[in-house]
């Protein structure tokens, strides 16, 4: 007799298990691995001439590059490269190994069909749970492009006021006066204030009152009372 877990899986059909459709899933695999490869490699490709401002096919640098090359520092620079190239490097493999696998196991002669029917009921169910990441990673793509802020920057967030020691796709990570570390999620940052973009100016502190001094202030009305009195 069936129990509940075993009445709820799919059924996997296997319609021909033979060696010509080994042969073309390995085909289909190495192909996929190829086509892998070379995404990789153009992305690192890209990637490395964006860190030195230069376009991607020809060797001249971008005019509208040198201010901003100018201006940027190494490290805010390659820190941007690094995590467009990351996402997509991430994107492109997830979206060839997936390709990749369905082509694989169809070519072996399993149908796949019931299987992606309840992956799909159960990516919509998690795709509810996994909402935030995703606008984490969105937000943390969009903080990098836009250059908002970035590592050695003072930045306002809330009532967080720190200096940026990293920027990942999903946290920013401050560090503040006290030294206490701070992760603050892409996701949730409404709104930031960037003081070493702008002409930040530092409030001048009270100077501070001496204490035999404050104390002289303070006795002399009481003096002149009791003078008054008769």
């Amino acid at each position: 007799m069936l129990n509940a877990a075993e009445a709820d899986m799919p059924d996997i059909e296997v319609r021909e298990f033979d060696v010509p459709g080994l042969i073309e899933a390995g085909i289909i695999i190495v192909i996929g691995l190829v086509v892998l490869a070379v995404a990789r490699f153009l992305i690192n490709r890209l990637v490395a001439r964006a860190q030195k401002g230069y376009t991607f096919f020809g060797g001249r640098q971008l005019k509208w590059a040198r201010p901003a090359r100018a201006k940027a520092e190494s490290q805010r620079r390659t820190q941007r490269a690094d995590t467009i190239g990351a996402l997509l490097r991430s994107a492109v493999t997830l979206s060839v190994g997936i390709l990749t696998g369905i082509m694989a196991l169809e070519a072996i002669g399993i149908n796949i069909a019931p299987l992606l029917a309840s992956v799909g009921v159960l990516g919509l169910a998690l795709s509810f749970g996994a909402r935030e990441m995703i606008q984490d990673a969105i937000s943390g793509f969009f903080i990098t492009i836009e250059d908002q802020y970035g590592i050695g920057d003072t930045i306002e967030v809330g009532e967080i006021v720190g200096t940026v020691q990293s920027v990942g796709i999903r946290i920013t990570r401050l560090t503040d006066e006290r030294g206490v570390v701070w992760y603050v999620r892409n996701g949730e940052i409404a709104k930031v204030g960037n003081r070493s973009q702008g002409r930040y100016v530092q409030p001048a502190d009270p100077e501070p009152v001496p204490v035999d001094a404050a104390g002289s202030t303070a006795s002399e009305p009481a003096a002149e009372t009791r003078k008054d009195q008769p």
